[in-house]
This record gives structure tokens, sequence and C-alpha cells, in this order.
């Protein structure tokens, strides 16, 4: 399987670059880390993978295809779906129709196969298939939004912060489906505000501070050295 590749990436929002020339390669089967102080352009990283953000200069790919320009749909279809901040899901549809919504480009088989691969993941889920959205709990809500990124069946998933605001014991589950999907072949971007947690996860580490990347390497470094990721958060 091939990786995504990218390659001298800037993007701008507003007068701001916010993400500075950065390239990297988001290998099948392994967790990449991404690290870094609130401001320092991990989620706009993000975006811009996703689709969701113009870039300024640099290109996205996997194998031959280019993903630069092209908006989420197309990037969705391509193999790579996010996971955004803040479990966003639609919140007066029901979880069955947010998942639904989420798959809208398979087949009718192929919808019906992606929902119980679904529901055998979340059992949570399976149980609250009618219920609204919006009125689950917040650790139901990131089950709910990394499902729909997951019904696509995408080669590689960009996390942000899924664990932010929920229980331990929530965000001990998530990270187990994210090791699972890692175990199966899907490459995992995971930015985490719980460095322990990710950096336990990781084959590979980054360190960004400011737009740039300050560190790329092994996790252990990170553990052995704690003063690399301080001064990117004191930077």
């Amino acid at each position: 399987m091939l990786a995504l590749e990218i390659e001298g990436l800037t993007v701008r929002r507003g007068v701001k670059r916010v993400v500075d020339d950065v390239s990297m390669s988001l290998k099948p089967g392994t967790v990449t880390a991404l690290l870094g102080p609130n401001g320092a352009g991990k989620s706009s990283l993000v975006l811009a993978l996703a689709g969701a953000l113009p870039l300024e200069a640099g290109s996205v790919q996997i194998g031959g295809l280019r993903l630069s320009g092209l908006g989420t749909e197309a990037v969705r279809g391509a193999g790579v779906a996010a996971v955004p901040e803040g479990h966003r899901v639609l919140s007066g549809l029901s979880v069955d129709d947010n998942l639904r919504t989420a798959g809208h480009a398979h087949s009718r088989i192929e919808l019906e196969r992606a929902l119980d691969e679904i529901y055998s993941i979340f059992g949570e889920l399976a149980e609250r298939k009618n219920q609204r959205a919006g009125s689950m709990s917040g650790g139901q809500q990131q089950m709910l939004a990394l499902g729909q990124a997951l019904i696509c069946r995408p080669k590689f998933v960009l996390a942000d912060e899924m664990s932010l605001g929920l229980a331990p014991l929530i965000v001990k589950r998530l990270m187990g489906v994210v090791t699972r999907l890692a175990r199966e072949g899907t490459g995992i971007l995971l930015i985490e505000q719980f460095t322990a947690v990710a950096l336990s996860l990781a084959d590979h580490a980054i360190v960004m501070s400011r737009g740039r990347f300050a560190y790329s390497g092994e996790p252990r470094r990170l553990i052995s050295e704690p003063d690399i990721l301080h001064k990117a958060y004191l930077a």
C-alpha cells in the first residue's frame, strides 16, 4: 500500500502562515503522533490535508494521485478521512442517519456492510442507532465522529484531539480503536493532548511549533529527552 506523501506544504490563514514548508510521509499501518502547543498549526495541517483549507504551496499525494487542490469529498474518495476536533456530528439526526450520510458514496449493499463493521467496532452506537446524535454523551459523539470517518473505509485517518474533554475510560476505548486500525493497515495521524498516550501508541513522532516541524523521529527520544517537547511549548 502506498504512503500519503506531503512535500513542502504551506498554508496561510489570513495574513498568517500557519503551516510553513513542512514535509512528511504517513505510512500504512503506522501511527504518527503530531504534538505541539495550541496555535502550532496542527489542526490547520489536518484541515489542509483533508481538502478543507487551500494550500499556498506544496503537494499532497498518494502514489501518483495528486490530492492538492481537491475538495473534501474528493480527498475522502481517495482514501483520506479526517476526524476534526470537537466531535462534530449532525446533532439533529439519529446515529444511523449520521453514518448513512457519511457513507453516501457507497452502493446500498456496500453501505450495509460498512454499517455492520462500524457497529461491530462501536457496540455503544449499535445500541443507539435511532437516538438523536446530539442527545448522546461527548464520548459517544466522538465515537460517532470516528465512525463517520471509518465508514468510507479510508486508507488514512487524520484524528485531531479525539480525547479532548473526555473521561479516561473513553479515551482508552478510542485509543484501542486507533491501535486496531493501524494493526489492520490504516495509516493514522494522531493529534493528542495527552502526550504520554500518543507516544505509547506511536511508531513515529513529530513536534510542531510555529507552523514548522521542530522534531521528527523516534517517539522514545521524546520520552528520554523531554526538553525537546518542552522547548516547542515555550517557543
